[in-house]
């Protein structure tokens, strides 16, 4: 599925062309974007005129994995990645595989925005009975494992056993007893607990992740340089988006059933991330500590020096 989605995504953006696809037309931005809440603010601005209001023409394209649309990022087939898990971004920047920068910043966790979830029936009563236990995260050593981590050391438990399993495939591999448990964000989240009357066993955004910065809109260093009238106005319309998205949870709601699966009904329950109206290099930092501490980095990095002013 994933070389699938890249496949489209690829073709979409047009694999022969070597330059940004703003190259020729300044105004236009492309973005790689998950049907995750994570998103909200990108599509608050598009449909709130956001974008046009700064004189910007905005192509959407989906991707199931942020990790999918890397190498379209890395050759200039899309500009912008929303939605971009820090983690995966940050170790390739430290690899020098890709020269990150950080346009906005996505969401930070919040209560229930994303869950630890079992079966109804399953014998897993507490965190300390994850130990060895097998649970599903949507990318190996990445967000979900680095703030899961955090969570059982804090509580003195020990730790599962992670299986990769993209967020789609969550709710059956449950079901077929693939996995004890499943590290779910939303909308997939409120989606399993409703099909399966699956049990919340774990808050993934309890202390001390608690808004932790997890993903932002990232593109390179390169495009920044050669674009950077187009970054500007890109992060202030994502910013304004921000803005609304965290005085008005109601217009997040909103949005979610036009670009995820999820029913109206099903959006105004689930648990919403915290969107954040600028960049803040304090706590991006807090995640950098946390993943060195984890071994996800193995050098310090100050974040501060990857935001786009």
């Amino acid at each position: 599925m994933a070389t699938a989605v890249l496949a489209l995504l690829l073709t979409a953006c047009g694999d022969n062309e070597p330059e940004s696809s703003g190259g020729e037309h300044d105004s236009h931005v492309t973005v790689a974007a998950l049907p995750l809440t994570d998103s909200a603010a990108l599509y608050i601005a598009r449909d709130r005129g956001l974008f046009e209001k700064e004189g910007l023409e905005v192509t959407i394209q989906p991707v199931q994995q942020s990790l999918q649309a890397l190498p379209a990022l890395a050759k200039g087939q899309v500009d912008v990645i929303a939605s971009a898990n820090y983690v995966t971004f940050l170790q390739a920047y430290e690899k020098r595989t890709l020269d990150v920068r950080i346009l906005a910043e996505g969401v930070r966790t919040a209560p229930h925005m994303m869950d630890v979830l079992v079966p109804k029936d399953s014998p897993i009563k507490s965190p300390a009975d994850l130990k060895g236990k097998k649970v599903a995260v949507n990318i190996l050593n990445n967000i979900q494992t680095l703030t899961l981590n955090a969570i059982l050391d804090e509580q003195g438990v020990g730790r599962p056993e992670y299986r990769q399993i993209a967020f789609p495939q969550m709710g059956p591999a449950l079901e077929r007893g693939q996995t004890d448990a499943v590290h779910a964000v939303e909308p997939f989240d409120s989606a399993i607990q409703e099909d399966l009357q699956a049990r919340v066993l774990l808050d993934g955004g309890a202390s001390p992740v608690r808004a932790l910065p997890i993903s932002g809109y990232v593109t390179t260093a390169q495009y920044t340089q050669k674009h950077p009238e187009t970054a500007a106005k890109f992060r202030r319309a994502i910013e304004a988006a921000s803005r609304i998205a965290a005085r008005d949870p109601a217009a997040v709601r909103a949005e979610l059933p036009k670009y995820t699966k999820v029913t109206a009904a099903q959006a105004t329950s689930m648990g919403l991330p915290a969107y954040p109206a600028a960049a803040d290099p304090g706590r991006l930092r807090r995640l950098t500590e946390l993943m060195r501490a984890q071994g996800l980095l193995k050098k310090p990095l100050d974040p501060s020096t990857l935001l786009v002013k």
